[in-house]
């Protein structure tokens, strides 16, 4: 507190008067700030965003226009976060940080216009024009239109003809924008420029990878045969092979990844994760355990991965002697409830919940995290109205995260509290617009209540463009339809979301559908097929009832 208050001070040091006593305006910039930061921690990202922002306008103080721009971009205030990094950049012109957080800030927008001279700004400085350069690949990765970035990008590169990273900025921008053959072209100029260049192989194998995989690793192991020691590139070869699931050609990759690593800790650990997708447990124990050997930075990242090594292998007792290694802090609270699940699945619900209880040192996020952790136990064991009274008082008490939010609402639509329900998903709606599990939510429920359906279906659409390939969102698309009585759209996106995922609910869903549709037999054993799987499933077996 008393560092905050040193900060505060110096900050409103021009509001004081010339005898050194704190003028009226200096109390009313106290109050103000303090009302910030105490919205911030709250969860009132939007409210603190506006108070910063105005405090940095009164000012004239480039820290509290850093501080209005950050708040607001972590907060979603976009128009707020324009505002902010555009004083910041004018109070501070020098800065680098004030021109790296008015691209992202404007590039997040999809204001490429005016992200431009920023951007050129920080390329125009040599010392870190190639980083700059790569790291556009990033910064530009999400923007929709692919051909204003490409444009964007070779205005940028324009200037820097003998750069390779530009050209490999560029090819990665004409990939992106569909643009194959510019694509090589630039690679070839980034080859000619630094022969042998690794990063650009990786990248020009990503481009072959999406014409034909078998091509790409055909390309990398040539490239491999010539340059041994290319372990981003046998790395990048390795995850193919694995998501082809060609096992064991991979299995070697992995002993020379550590073998041309010359037992560095990080690529026994990336190796160790690979030997984990792959089932491989005893050789991914054996690289976790090798790079705790040689001093991993963050062992408590690999008591983590060595815990959930042994629950796999059904051994929870080992699971928990790796897990109470990790001390207060960044992974204490997974930790914890990895324990408590182990708990739950071996002495029940209560004993878990009695050891959640007993959990101390947790950040007012980690509560947040622990509130959401007992109430997940607490629907385990369908005590739906203690779940709410836990989530309830974590949202009265703590910071409203999103995902906290979100499951107060669906613990309310548990507990038939449909007016809570509605209102939280709004406000989640309203903090997060991207969050589509909460359009989904809204508009699922909606939908199964047969209510407000032309709203239910445009929220679900909303919910679905943010996130196409949801097979949760596609089987809310398949029921509002069914509720609208357009039963052929209606089984399309149903049969979708089960060829996505094997849920019994969806399976009801679907089978309700072919039903209606006048397909019994078909209904039948969709039902029947998900019994076998989900015997217990209360909705699956309910609507088999119903209609058979």
């Amino acid at each position: 507190m008393v560092s905050l208050l040193i900060s505060q001070n110096s900050i409103a040091a021009s509001t004081d008067s010339p005898n050194g006593r704190q003028t009226d305006a200096t109390s009313q910039f106290v109050y103000e700030y303090l009302v910030g930061e105490i919205a911030g921690q709250r969860g009132d990202l939007g409210l603190s965003s506006d108070i910063f922002l105005d405090l940095a306008k009164k000012t004239r103080d480039p820290r509290l226009a850093e501080r209005a721009a950050k708040v607001s971009a972590v907060g979603n205030v976009p128009a707020n976060a324009i505002q902010a990094v555009r004083l910041w950049n004018e109070l501070d012109t020098n800065s680098t940080e004030a021109q790296q957080a008015s691209t992202q800030i404007l590039v997040a927008a999809g204001n490429l216009i005016d992200a431009k001279p920023y951007l050129q700004k920080l390329l125009a400085k040599e010392d870190t024009r190639a980083n700059g350069f790569l790291y556009l690949n990033s910064l530009l990765a999400r923007q929709p239109d692919k051909a204003a970035v490409l444009a964007l990008v070779q205005e940028l590169a324009a200037p820097y003809p003998k750069l390779p990273e530009a050209h490999l900025t560029t090819a990665n921008a004409a990939w992106s924008a569909g643009n194959t053959d510019l694509a090589f072209k630039e690679l070839d100029i980034a080859d000619k420029l630094r022969p042998a260049w690794e990063t650009s192989a990786v990248v020009r194998g990503q481009i072959i990878y999406t014409e034909s995989p078998d091509d790409a690793l055909k390309f990398y192991k040539t490239y491999l045969a010539k340059h041994p020691e290319a372990n981003e590139v046998r790395l990048t070869r390795t995850r193919i092979l694995i998501s082809q699931k060609k096992y064991e050609e991979a299995k070697p990759e992995l002993e020379k990844l550590v073998e041309y690593s010359k037992g560095a800790p990080e690529v026994m650990v990336v190796a160790g994760l690979l030997a984990f997708q792959t089932q491989d447990y005893a050789q991914a124990q054996q690289y976790f355990e090798a790079a705790l050997g040689h001093g991993f930075k963050d062992p408590e990242q690999l008591y983590l991965y060595l815990g959930q090594i042994a629950e796999k292998q059904a051994q929870d007792d080992q699971a928990i002697v790796w897990y109470i290694k990790i001390q207060p802090g960044e992974r204490y609270m997974d930790a914890k409830l990895n324990i408590a699940n182990i708990i739950a699945r071996k002495q029940g619900v209560d004993e878990a919940l009695k050891m959640l209880s007993q959990v101390e040192d947790l950040s007012e996020q980690q509560q947040v995290t622990l509130a959401q952790a007992k109430a997940s136990l607490l629907i385990q064991a369908k005590h739906y109205e203690k779940a709410y009274n836990v989530l309830e008082n974590a949202v009265n008490t703590g910071p409203n995260t999103a995902e906290l939010i979100y499951d107060y609402a669906m613990a309310a639509e548990r507990t038939e509290r449909l007016d809570v329900t509605e209102t939280q998903l709004r406000k989640l709606i309203q903090i997060r617009p991207d969050y589509a599990q909460a359009y989904n939510a809204l508009g699922y429920t909606l939908a199964d209540r047969n209510i407000k359906l032309d709203e239910a279906r445009t929220l679900i659409e909303k919910a679905l463009q943010l996130s196409p390939n949801d097979h949760y969102i596609l089987d809310s698309m398949g029921w509002v339809e069914y509720r609208m009585g357009q039963l052929d759209k209606a089984a399309e996106h149903l049969r979708q979301a089960y060829l996505a995922q094997n849920d019994p609910e969806i399976a009801a869903h679907l089978g309700e559908v072919l039903w209606q549709q006048g397909k019994h037999d078909e209904a039948i054993k969709t039902w029947n097929d998900a019994l076998r799987d989900f015997p217990d499933n209360e909705v699956l077996v309910n609507t088999s009832k119903k209609f058979k």
